[in-house]
């Protein structure tokens, strides 16, 4: 009786821990993952689009797959405002290639590694932000939050998420 009695309180213990902890992180299953963000431009924010500096706001994103190649085309970037951007033709990532999405406006090449937003505004914004990354059937990929505060400790803008 005494045994019983000794497990049946340690299950209990043991569920109680369980849900007392914290949620980890929801681990997507996606070869496409938010590698970092510069969410804070460096210099004064100015997003005119000739002399801005939109172009140095960039989302970093790697296809982590070993094998599988995969086409951009119909991802969607989003942030917490709603601000999204769905990239409209076909961009391949080879496995461990990775793609810089930056804004205003400037001509994508596949060579350098870049997709310009055709936008010269802000998407993140310098204090926090949540980034979502959806595949074309609208599945979640990836999602990642920050704040200046607590994720960027060396103050340069850069947050970095995925190795």
């Amino acid at each position: 009786m005494h045994v019983r009695r000794a497990l049946t309180a340690a299950a209990t213990a043991a569920s109680v821990l369980a849900v007392a902890a914290p949620a980890q992180a929801a681990e997507y299953s996606s070869a496409l993952k938010i590698k970092g963000v510069q969410y804070d431009a460096p210099g004064s924010d100015s997003n005119k689009c000739s002399g801005g500096n939109t172009k140095h706001e960039y989302l970093t994103i790697k296809n982590y797959s070993r094998t599988a190649t995969v086409n951009l085309k119909g991802y969607v970037v989003k942030d917490a405002a709603g601000n999204k951007f769905t990239f409209p033709a076909t961009h391949k990532l080879q496995p461990g290639d990775y793609i810089k999405l930056r804004g205003n406006h400037g001509t994508d090449s596949d060579a350098k590694n870049v997709v310009y937003r055709q936008n010269c505004n802000f998407i993140w914004n310098n204090d926090k932000d949540t980034i979502y990354l959806y595949k074309p059937s609208g599945a979640r990929a990836d999602v990642h939050s920050y704040t200046k505060k607590s994720n960027d400790r060396d103050g340069n803008g850069y947050v970095t998420y995925h190795g």
